[in-house]
């Protein structure tokens, strides 16, 4: 399961942005079920930022998302209100 979490970052705040989003990986790592992370920014447009996580499965995930709920918290208004969670439906090389 993907999670992407999007955000868009004033430049002023990016540095401090990054931080926060490097805590919130390490909060989301000590979870059941996390697979791997990462923090990138858009190459066309540096405010848009994306957390991408991927988990076990979607209980996994949203249970996650409770524990890190304190850490995620000071960037909940820069967050975009859409989808976070996606379902795989095709990973080329996994079983079918």
């Amino acid at each position: 399961m993907l999670a992407v979490i999007r955000y868009t970052v004033p430049e002023a705040q990016s540095q401090d942005f990054m931080k926060q989003g490097q805590h919130i990986i390490d909060t989301l790592a000590a979870q059941p079920g996390y697979l791997r992370a990462r923090l990138a920014r858009s190459v066309d447009e540096p405010n848009l930022w994306a957390l991408v996580s991927e988990w076990e499965g979607a209980g996994f995930y949203r249970r996650a998302l409770s524990a890190a709920r304190m850490a995620m918290y000071p960037l909940m208004i820069l967050m975009l209100n859409e989808p976070s969670a996606y379902e795989d439906v095709y990973v080329p090389g996994q079983d079918e």
